[in-house]
C-alpha cells in the first residue's frame, strides 16, 4: 500500500494566517490554527494552491458572517473515540457553545468531560470542526489549539453574526 499524497496550501483569515492540508480525493484532514506554524514552517506534502481554493473560499465567507456551515468533506484522522467526539463537534451550532460536560452526556459518558476535553484538543481540523464552541462547565474559557485569544475573537464573531451580546467572556 502506498502512502497518499497530501496538497497543502496557507489560508488567509482576519484570524489569522493557517494551513490547510487535503487528501487525493479532496477531503480535509488537517487545518492548522497556529499561525506560527502555518507560516515558519514547510508544510508536508505538495503545495498545490487550486486544491484548497474551496477551502479558502469558504473561509472567506465565514469571516464576512455569510457561512455558518462549512461544506467540506473531512478526513481526520484519529480513534473511533475521536471520531465521535468531532462529529459531536460539527453538530454545535454556530453562534452557540456547550461544555465538555455535557458533549460527555450526549455521548453517553457519565464521567468522561475530561476524555471529551482530551478528543477536542486533537481535533486536527479546529475552525472547520468548531472545538472552539465547547467552553468550561462555569462558562470560562479553557484551551484551544489556536490559543485563548483566537478562541474569544472566533466565539465573539459568531456572536455577532447572530446579534448576540459582545460581552461573552468579559
Amino acid at each position: 500500500m502506498t502512502a497518499e499524497t497530501l496538497y497543502w496550501d496557507f489560508v488567509e483569515s482576519r484570524f489569522g494566517h493557517f494551513a490547510a492540508w487535503v487528501d487525493d480525493a479532496g477531503r480535509l484532514v488537517r487545518f492548522d490554527l497556529d499561525n506560527r506554524a502555518a507560516s515558519s514552517r514547510n508544510p508536508p506534502g505538495v503545495h498545490k494552491p487550486k486544491a484548497l481554493a474551496d477551502i479558502r473560499k469558504q473561509i472567506r465567507e465565514y469571516d464576512a458572517g455569510k457561512r455558518q456551515v462549512f461544506e467540506v468533506e473531512r478526513a481526520p484522522t484519529g480513534t473511533a473515540f475521536q471520531h465521535a467526539v468531532w462529529d459531536a463537534l460539527w453538530e454545535i451550532p454556530f453562534g452557540e457553545t456547550t461544555s465538555y460536560g455535557a458533549m460527555a452526556k450526549g455521548l453517553g459518558l457519565v464521567n468522561g468531560a475530561r476524555a471529551v476535553g482530551l478528543a477536542n484538543g486533537s481535533n486536527p481540523i479546529g475552525l472547520i470542526v468548531p472545538c472552539h464552541r465547547v467552553i468550561g462547565a462555569d462558562g470560562s474559557l479553557t484551551g484551544y489549539g489556536g490559543g485563548l485569544p483566537l478562541k474569544r475573537a472566533l466565539l465573539e464573531h459568531e456572536a455577532r453574526v447572530i446579534g448576540m451580546p459582545m460581552d461573552l467572556f468579559a
